[in-house]
């Protein structure tokens, strides 16, 4: 991974030679330093987390503004690893890790040894254009909307003018990417699938078991306790999970 490009995109820890690599791409308004703390628990994973424009060391540079978009952005810039390697993505990152997963079939590159979706229904059950999306909102309509249907935005940045600011464009960019979004029906993948979800979310166990319509291999559901962000609450179960997935992830064919 030593482009110019690449570091813009990954941030990770120190690497670890010979492990299967896993890319985290974060949910909605999210920052690669969701994952960061990962590193240290999945000890036989080189883990990169994957930083969207308009947060973090990318906060100058502008979002995108289509799905399309994004991921032809990161199949250019973004040389990856040649040994094995997973997809995890939360919400919109499992739209996005899907969705990039397509975009190498269909280069004839290699694909993901595993895709690791979380708190993401099967992308055909849920993907009619909006009539009235939440990125059109006002600033402070578009965060507290947000916030009140899948949570996870932090007490004291609802609370802070300063730190509202800071959070709405990337959100304001990924829910465009989300809301601009048509699926489109292709084959199967042949990859095999974890689906994660929480309980005490609006996603439901069949629209997390209806990911089995887009792989044409194994496919592993789990849910957890906990709503939309199960896995800050508790994430030793998700990690353990996740770890059990890289266990099948040997090494390349000499």
């Amino acid at each position: 991974m030593n482009t110019a490009a690449s570091p813009r995109w990954l941030v990770g820890g120190a690497p670890r030679p010979g492990a299967p690599t896993v890319y985290c791409f974060a949910h909605g308004g999210g920052s690669a330093t969701e994952y960061l703390r990962w590193a240290r628990d999945l000890p036989d994973a080189d883990l990169r987390a994957v930083q969207l424009p308009g947060r973090g060391s990318r906060f100058v540079e502008p979002g995108f503004g289509s799905l399309d978009a994004l991921v032809a952005a990161f199949l250019a810039e973004v040389p990856l690893s040649g040994t094995p390697y997973v997809f995890f993505g939360h919400s919109l990152g499992a739209l996005i890790a899907y969705e990039i997963t397509r975009a190498l079939r269909a280069a004839g590159r290699p694909l993901p040894a595993r895709l690791i979706v979380s708190g993401y229904p099967a992308p055909h059950r849920r993907h009619p254009r909006v009539s009235d999306p939440l990125h059109g909102l006002a600033d402070d309509e578009l965060i507290e909307r947000v916030a009140s249907i899948h949570g996870g935005i932090p007490r004291e940045v609802l609370d802070s003018a300063e730190l509202r600011a800071l959070v709405v464009g990337p959100l304001r960019d990924d829910y465009r990417v989300l809301e601009t979004y048509s699926w489109r029906p292709q084959e199967p993948l042949a990859v095999p699938l974890t689906v994660l979800g929480g309980r005490d979310d609006t996603i439901t166990f069949g629209e997390l078991d209806a990911w089995r319509e887009h792989t044409t291999m194994d496919v592993t559901v789990r849910q957890f306790p906990g709503g939309h962000f199960y896995l800050r609450d508790q994430p030793a179960p998700v990690l353990k999970v996740i770890s059990e997935a890289l266990e099948g992830v040997g090494q390349p064919d000499n």
